[in-house]
């Protein structure tokens, strides 16, 4: 048994099957699938199951995964600490983040990140929801998470945690949207008649419009899960979107109108990480973060 092989065995199982691990590894697919055979070989027992077209992990193979994972991950950091003896020359730094903190505060602390170690090539995955980001932690596809909860999330509670800052909801319209007068703040019960565009359930910022609709006769016009069509979707007139205040830079830019909306509703946001030995790119990561005054930083 080599790295390589339970290395490929990984790779099935995070893309779904062989043809996509072996696109994603750059080699032909026969030899991934020799190196898998062989590992099975040397194992004696079978890892996959082909079911239909497609390949489910043996209990053999889902009593490997774990393993695996570890002995992948100790490989990456013992050569990255080597590597960095004289200072952070290289390595990759791999983040896990969900989407509207990819715009706040994850672009201020890559920035700065990259400015102070230029030769680290950073890797940024998309997760939506709290529990993605943990499994993805857990399947070694990031060593940092960014993730923002009401209140924390109980899944949670098994990784290490710095809070970064709290964020609050706005309210992102186009001109000719009928909003209440002034700039002050927006109570749900005021907004009257609006179609909203909303994220998918499970989202604090869906769980903010739920609120409007049950206060008013504002009705949900639009669900998407891609966040990236929030604002297109409101610039061309299809409705309002209850968004993360961490875009509303974007959203003025945009022209469109931002207000602030009076909810008790708010997303405490952090880096989290499992209780392992990290590598010294995400070690100087979290460090940076953890010295950064922050907005919402108790």
């Amino acid at each position: 048994m080599d790295i390589r092989q339970l290395r490929y065995f990984l790779a099935v199982i995070d893309h779904g099957g062989v043809r996509r691990a072996a696109d994603h590894l750059f080699v032909a697919q026969p030899s991934l699938t020799q190196s898998i055979r062989r590992l099975e070989a040397e194992l004696g027992t079978a890892l996959f199951i082909r079911q239909g077209r497609g390949l489910v992990l043996s209990p053999s193979g889902a009593a490997l995964v774990d393993p695996a994972r570890t002995v992948v991950r100790a490989m990456e950091v013992a050569r990255e600490t080597v590597t960095a003896v004289e200072g952070l020359r290289g390595g990759r730094l791999r983040i896990v983040s969900m989407p509207s903190q990819v715009v706040s505060p994850l672009t201020g602390l890559l920035s700065e990140f990259a400015a102070r170690h230029p030769h680290v090539d950073v890797a940024v995955a998309a997760a939506e929801r709290p529990d993605d980001v943990r499994d993805a932690l857990h399947r070694g596809v990031a060593e940092i998470g960014v993730v923002a909860s009401a209140g924390g999330a109980d899944s949670l509670a098994d990784l290490h945690r710095v809070p970064l800052e709290s964020q609050s909801f706005v309210l992102v319209a186009g001109d000719d949207a009928a909003l209440p007068p002034g700039e002050g703040a927006l109570a749900p019960a005021e907004l009257q008649g609006l179609r909203l565009v909303a994220g998918q359930p499970g989202t604090g910022s869906r769980r903010v419009a739920d609120a409007i609709v049950a206060a008013t006769d504002c009705r949900i016009a639009v669900e998407i899960e891609h966040r990236e069509g929030l604002l297109p979707l409101v610039r061309s007139g299809v409705g309002v979107a209850v968004v993360a205040d961490s875009w509303g830079a974007l959203a003025e830019a945009a022209g469109l109108r931002v207000r602030r909306l009076a909810v008790e509703e708010r997303l405490d946001v952090a880096l989290v990480w499992r209780h392992e030995r990290l590598s010294p790119s995400a070690a100087a990561f979290i460090g940076l973060a953890d010295a950064e005054p922050g907005p919402g930083r108790a």
